[in-house]
Order: C-alpha cells, then structure tokens, then sequence
C-alpha cells in the first residue's frame, strides 16, 4: 500500500465533496486508481473523459504510481 494525494476538479470536487484527500490505495496507475475512487465515492465520468496529472504534469493512465505522488483527475471543462 502506498500514499496517494489526490486532487479532484469541476464537477469531480462536487460529487465527492472535497477537492483532495489522502488515499492509501495499493493501485499501480492513475487508470486503477480512478476506477477504484469511482467505485467507493460514486464519480460518474469515465476515464475517456479525464486528464489525469502526475505530480502536476499531465501524464498516461498507465504510467506507474509511487509513494507520495500527487495525482490530479481533470474533467472536461467549458468555457471560452
């Protein structure tokens, strides 16, 4: 198990109802790690919908998480 800081955007930060928390997950990607906070806080978007930021660069759903990384989920968002 490690430590994960997790950062929640848009409409994410409202239905989980904070816009970060401290996960200890055993998740070796951010796609594993999503489908796992989708599933306990109840997040609608699916992953094609989302960034994901690592350690607050964009990055791949499937790059490898560490201890202590920061990991952001970024919805679509409008605007102009």
């Amino acid at each position: 198990m490690k430590t994960i800081r997790v950062r929640y955007f848009a409409l994410l930060r409202e239905q989980r109802g904070q816009e970060e928390e401290l996960v200890q997950t055993g998740a070796a990607t951010p796609a594993e790690l999503y489908r796992e906070l989708a599933g306990r806080h109840r997040l609608t978007l699916p992953e094609a919908r989302l960034r994901v930021a690592i350690n607050e660069e964009f990055g791949s759903w499937t790059a490898p998480l560490c201890a202590d990384d920061r990991v952001a989920f970024i919805p679509p968002v409008a605007g102009g």
